[in-house]
């Protein structure tokens, strides 16, 4: 008997030890899990604050804006607002580069979206502060004593260097004369000019003073130097879904494409949308101030209004064709892939000459065809998508320079358009 009492007391003793290490080793595990959370979350979130920092300088912006304005160097319809009455401020920060400021804004009662130039960080590493920026030579032009007459003539010539000869530039200048008198008293004063010749130099400032009285770009409500604000357009980007970027990677690219459709409008919807779409490309064919290709047909450079009116929100996306061609002749190239400008326009390489050749490959309406292929066609009615798919694929496969198949682009377009008009000219979305 003692010697079973002194099995099972032994016994005992060392479930006990078995259990006590089970304990520890658990709470080690735990410990260290908990550590390695707190540390990845700490990085993390240093991280991200680091680069909001960089990214997000909208206080430099509106610094230095506005000591200028007091200084009276510039003046702007915006000027009052932002730097004496507090009445135009800064709300969320959306700036994807250092040196381009994004932010909505809210103007009395009216949304906006305000942005701003600042100058370039000469060096920046994780942990240490940004350098001194270095500042533009901007707001020194026109200079003092300069007439109107003789600023018109500046603007004149202004134009006809990114838009090249074209007919209707005087009346252009004009309208910028008029936007460019903030005040409204009828005068151009020196810093008002100083702030709209600043401006000019912004191809997106000039793009969509182009486009918006044909309703494709938001209206430019107010500017003060090259801080500029502009109507907000309440949905964006086009279609999309953002990801967390460790998921970005990980996700197929076919799987991507239709994750994008997931959260778009019901089709009549975008049908209206993207008629919205082929309406700017045939603006911009042979427009008023010439021809423009759309160099970027990112989603994120469009959104439209609650009335499902396209809007595009990014400029920078478009540029005149007079301007393509200056760039692709001073380009050498090696192979065909050298002759690009953005995603989305390029050129073939002469390779005898090792140039490149001036003529894009493909005109905007196919590479607009392209983006709204998977968009149009999900959730198609069954009675249309044979014949719309049918005309997409004949769109995207237009190719060569548009001015040698005026025609051909023509009547794709037109034959998409009414396509698209016959099933929603019925809907309340039309």
């Amino acid at each position: 008997m003692p010697h079973i009492l002194k099995y099972s007391v032994v016994t005992g003793d060392w479930r006990l030890v078995r259990i006590s290490a089970r304990i520890s080793f658990v709470r080690v595990k735990y410990l260290f899990l908990t550590w390695l959370t707190v540390f990845v979350g700490g990085w993390v979130i240093y991280v991200q604050y680091s680069n909001y920092t960089e990214l997000c300088r909208g206080h430099e912006c509106k610094n230095t804006i506005c000591d200028k304005y007091r200084r009276g160097i510039i003046d702007g319809s915006a000027c009052s607002s932002l730097c004496d009455k507090d009445t135009l401020y800064l709300g969320r920060c959306l700036s994807t580069s250092p040196n381009h400021q994004v932010y909505t804004g809210g103007w009395g009662d009216v949304d906006g979206v305000i942005r701003c130039r600042v100058g370039e960080v000469l060096h920046y590493e994780l942990g240490e502060e940004p350098e001194p920026r270095r500042e533009a030579a901007v707001f020194d032009k026109p200079t003092r004593g300069t007439s109107v007459k003789k600023f018109r003539e500046m603007v004149f010539n202004h134009f006809k260097s990114k838009l090249g000869e074209q007919a209707n530039l005087a009346s252009l200048v004009t309208q910028i004369l008029t936007v460019a008198d903030g005040n409204k008293d009828g005068h151009v004063s020196l810093p008002e000019a100083r702030s709209a010749w600043a401006l000019l130099q912004l191809d997106e400032v000039l793009l969509g003073l182009l486009l918006q009285d044909r309703g494709h770009t938001p209206r430019l409500l107010g500017f003060c130097g090259d801080l500029y604000v502009t109507e907000r357009v309440p949905y964006g980007p086009l279609y999309g879904l953002s990801l967390p970027w460790p998921l970005e990677a990980w996700v197929p690219s076919e799987a991507r494409r239709s994750m994008d459709q997931w959260f778009t409008p019901s089709w009549p919807r975008k049908a209206k949308i993207s008629m919205g779409l082929l309406e700017l490309v045939e603006d911009i064919f042979h427009g008023t101030y010439g021809s423009f290709l759309m160099c970027d047909l990112s989603a994120n450079h469009f959104g439209y209004t609650d009335r499902h009116d396209l809007r595009l929100t990014d400029p920078r996306a478009i540029v005149s064709e007079d301007a393509f061609r200056r760039t692709m002749r001073a380009l050498h190239c090696e192979k065909d892939d050298d002759c690009v400008l953005g995603p989305d326009c390029r050129t073939s390489c002469d390779m005898a000459q090792r140039r490149c050749r001036e003529e894009v490959t493909q005109p905007n309406l196919a590479k607009v065809c392209g983006a709204l292929r998977d968009y149009l066609l999900r959730g198609a009615p069954s009675e249309l998508r044979e014949e719309l798919e049918r005309q997409l694929y004949a769109c995207i496969a237009l190719r060569g320079s548009v001015g040698q198949m005026d025609m051909e682009h023509s009547l794709i377009l037109n034959n998409l358009k009414a396509l698209l008009w016959r099933q929603i000219s019925h809907t309340k979305d039309s």
